[in-house]
């Protein structure tokens, strides 16, 4: 009898598993949402970002502070740009070039040399140059010390909470360190620069002949940008990255500050403290590649709402019986970053309306807002009128009508008392 009831009791479950394969759908969702969390990154830290909302799409100790060697450039690189013309002539002094520890990337400046502004940011961010970091930073802002100041400064109006910087160039130091997660906030703020973002994109660059050296031809370090026509298995070379900033001390390792734009997506990428993979590649660029990857398969932007779309139907109580049936505009197109695989759910908005919205209205008028909350990120647009709204008068009609329904009666009971009082006379 127990052997029957033990048969019975499996075969139950074997149907019921059979039918309701709950447990292999939400593993399928698990690892699905794991996808990031199995990314094989050899950096120590490392950041993806989403430039144009903020959101951190991987995170790998990003707020761990860690000493960034050349990144360092891109906030020296801002600094200058904002501080001075590009056109401005710069004199190279000896310090600015002794001051460079030994195998640490120049330049070639000579003493004396003059160049541009724009000449010097060019070997700075697509050569690395430490002696133009120096000659930019003593131009900007008289001194090292000073230029540095300078740098903290606008690492803290950036929003940066975990950075100290005592150099222009990322010459080692105990107190010069950052986070991967600040280094993302410093490039996006730099790429929103036109002069930055040119020359941070640039392949290469030729520093003509000037008054103490002949012409010079750079290469970018960052090998995610450059086209390598070499048959060779350690090609980096990603189209879709479009700038980028190399860094490396034997302290700092391998570091990487990098932007991609694919698809209308911006991502910006950091990896800092990277050697080797386990392949023997260089790890800052594979990790780049790996997260770069990663974001633009897992991610994508989507315009769930158009320009000029009903965002919803009002009734407004005052209105005229033809107008008072008014439609809400959307007013510009709402695209948000959102997951692939979630691309064609449903999404319910929240509607933000003006108070006491009544008659007139004008046609375009602005009435609220629609809002999207998209993995804790917020898209919104503003809603108009999709025509004028007339004010309905009946109600000033009927208190007109009481008013003279009110005088005549008023005038009735007048005369009637009137011939009452004159037909009482004439009895007597």
């Amino acid at each position: 009898m127990k052997k029957k009831k033990f048969f019975i009791l499996l075969i139950i479950t074997m149907i019921i598993t059979t039918l309701v394969p709950l447990g292999t759908a939400f593993a399928a969702d698990e690892k699905e949402e794991s996808n990031e969390k199995n990314l094989k990154i050899f950096s120590e830290a490392a950041i993806l970002v989403d430039s144009n909302t903020g959101k951190i799409l991987y995170n790998k100790d990003a707020k761990k502070r860690k000493y960034p060697a050349s990144t360092t450039k891109i906030l020296t690189a801002i600094v200058t740009i904002e501080n001075c013309k590009l056109d401005d002539v710069v004199t190279v002094d000896y310090d600015s070039i002794a001051i460079v520890p030994p195998d640490y990337t120049v330049a070639s400046l000579q003493v004396g040399e003059k160049l541009t502004v724009k000449q010097l940011l060019q070997v700075l961010l697509v050569h690395s140059a430490n002696d133009a970091a120096n000659v930019l930073a003593k131009h900007v802002g008289g001194s090292i010390d000073s230029f540095a100041s300078m740098m903290n400064t606008k690492a803290n109006e950036i929003g940066c909470k975990d950075s100290h910087f005592l150099n222009p160039s990322g010459k080692h130091e105990k107190d010069h360190y950052t986070t991967a997660y600040d280094l993302a906030l410093i490039m996006k703020y730099c790429m929103s620069n036109e002069t930055f973002r040119e020359i941070a994109s640039s392949q290469n660059c030729i520093i003509p002949a000037t008054n103490k050296y002949t012409q010079r031809a750079y290469t970018n370090t960052n090998e995610l940008i450059v086209v390598d026509t070499r048959e060779v298995s350690t090609n980096y070379y990603t189209p879709y990255v479009i700038a980028g900033k190399t860094g490396y001390t034997s302290e700092a390792k391998n570091c990487l500050v990098s932007m991609a734009s694919k698809d209308g997506l911006e991502l910006i990428c950091v990896v800092l403290g990277g050697i080797r993979t386990d392949k023997g590649l260089s790890a800052r660029f594979v990790d780049s590649r790996t997260l770069y990857e990663y974001g633009y398969n897992t991610y994508t932007i989507g315009k769930i709402r158009e320009k000029g779309a009903i965002a919803k139907q009002i009734e407004i109580p005052n209105a005229t019986k033809e107008t008072k049936d008014l439609d809400l505009l959307i007013t510009e197109d709402i695209n948000v970053l959102i997951k692939q695989k979630n691309l064609q759910d449903e999404i319910e908005p929240e509607f933000i309306l003006n108070e006491n919205i009544s008659a007139p209205i004008s046609q375009g008028e602005v009435l609220g807002k629609i809002k999207y909350t998209i993995e804790g990120i917020e898209y919104s647009s503003d809603i108009t009128a999709s025509h004028s709204v007339e004010k309905d008068n009946i109600l000033f009609y009927i208190i007109q009508w009481i008013l003279i329904a009110f005088i005549l009666f008023v005038l009735y009971k007048l005369i009637r008392t009137k011939r009452k009082k004159t037909n009482k006379k004439f009895r007597y």
